[in-house]
């Protein structure tokens, strides 16, 4: 019988979301049921990922505004994020996935968007046994860290950035 697994993809290096979309794929390729629910990149994003999810028929959600330290509205953001968690939360409880995962949500939190301890609750009382939840985002608040049964940290150890290249098509985005 399948165990579902609480996986955590955190740090200030790069791939945390790209580790997930590797689980994903993963489990698409078992032919397992699996949905992306994005915290803060844009809903118009027509990203690399987003373009093979359509391609594979993979559910995705984009319900961010981009980029928070660029948002000219933080309180809007957090509408958008509070209606992610909504959504993530008829999802998870509706049974029909193998895998979700919550990309960015960290910063949720982080925000003070929604509250980690209501969030842990709630996915305790109402998070199928087999479902796979992966939690993307850097920063994941202490009591993510101790609820999950997998917790990985992506360390930054050089990026391009600092050589002044910019983010690549096919790699960063």
């Amino acid at each position: 019988m399948r165990q579902g697994l609480v996986i955590v993809n955190t740090g200030n290096g790069k791939g945390k979301t790209t580790a997930m979309l590797g689980t994903l794929l993963r489990a698409w390729g078992r032919g397992m049921r699996v949905c992306v629910i994005q915290f803060i990149k844009a809903e118009t994003g027509n990203w690399g990922e987003i373009r093979a999810a359509h391609k594979l028929d993979i559910e995705w959600h984009a319900l961010g505004d981009g980029f928070t330290w660029t948002s000219k509205d933080l309180d809007e953001s957090g509408n958008k994020a509070r209606k992610g968690w909504a959504l993530a939360q008829e999802k998870i409880a509706s049974g029909n996935y193998d895998v979700i995962a919550l990309d960015e949500v960290t910063y949720a939190f982080q925000y003070g968007w929604l509250n980690i301890n209501d969030v842990i609750e709630w996915l305790r009382a109402h998070k199928p046994p087999a479902l796979h939840l992966i939690l993307t985002g850097r920063d994941a608040p202490p009591e993510l860290v101790e609820y999950a049964d997998l917790v990985t940290e992506m360390r930054e150890i050089k990026h391009p950035f600092q050589k002044g290249i910019l983010a690549q098509a096919g790699v960063e985005f």
